[in-house]
């Protein structure tokens, strides 16, 4: 996908996880993050958006920390929420293409990591504030879905900090029914590598539309399918959590 299509997409889910909190309300649980309101979810997003803007807007040139959480509430809180999204939309939108920042992850450039990142953010966070409500999440379209595969398993997954290991060998199968597309996981005592590949036996295989395996791979749904060792399927679940420096 290109950049100017991750900036619309973080765009619109920006806008729709706003709209789900303001309707379900900011003390409203959130199924989908066990522990948490949508109070927690909205102060942690928009967090994380100011921490973005800042990396492009200023040019940061290494790690540095978050601002910290507001003590904010209800509609205050919805609308800090909304102003830092429209600003990290517009910083994106408007920043230059060879804009220099840093980054965390194998990108074409500082800006296409932050758009795609971002609008990975946003998405799996916007299905968290529907969650709250109770009813089916909005559409995810399978080229979006199976980017955000590919950001988790060839690019989060890929680095030292990837608590994903076994003491024993194994291979986990991923495979995207409607898109077409496969990856083969090989988990060891290393970081998992990944392939692009659908071929060969595997331990266990996960199986269904793009959309539901990026949100069961974030943890978000269970698996719609799954064949073979169901322990390594159990494994993903307890150590495929997502730090992000």
């Amino acid at each position: 996908m290109e950049t100017a299509e991750h900036i619309e997409t973080l765009d619109e889910e920006g806008r729709l996880l706003a709209r789900a909190a303001e309707t379900a309300g900011t003390d409203a649980k959130v199924p989908t993050c066990p522990g948490w309101d949508v109070r927690d979810l909205l102060r942690h997003v928009g967090m994380v958006h100011r921490w973005a803007t800042a990396f492009v807007a200023e040019g940061r040139m290494s790690y540095h920390p978050g601002d910290g959480l507001p003590e904010l509430d209800g509609a205050e809180l919805i609308a800090w929420f909304r102003e830092g999204h429209g600003r990290l939309v517009g910083t994106l939108t408007g920043a230059r293409p060879d804009v220099e920042c840093w980054a965390f992850l194998p990108a074409p450039s500082p800006l296409a990591f932050w758009a795609r990142r971002q609008a990975h953010e946003t998405t799996v966070h916007r299905v968290d504030a529907e969650s709250a409500l109770a009813g089916t999440p909005g559409v995810i379209p399978a080229e979006f879905a199976v980017d955000g595969i590919e950001e988790l398993l060839l690019g989060f997954h890929a680095r030292g900090r990837s608590k994903m290991r076994s003491d024993t060998p194994r291979l986990l199968r991923v495979r995207a029914t409607d898109a077409g597309r496969a990856w083969t996981v090989r988990v060891s005592q290393e970081p998992p590598v990944t392939e692009r590949d659908g071929a060969g036996e595997a331990d266990c295989e996960l199986s269904g539309p793009a959309a539901r395996l990026y949100l069961s791979l974030w943890n978000r749904l269970p698996f719609p399918s799954l064949t073979g060792d169901a322990s390594l399927a159990a494994l993903w679940r307890e150590r495929s959590g997502i730090t992000w420096s």
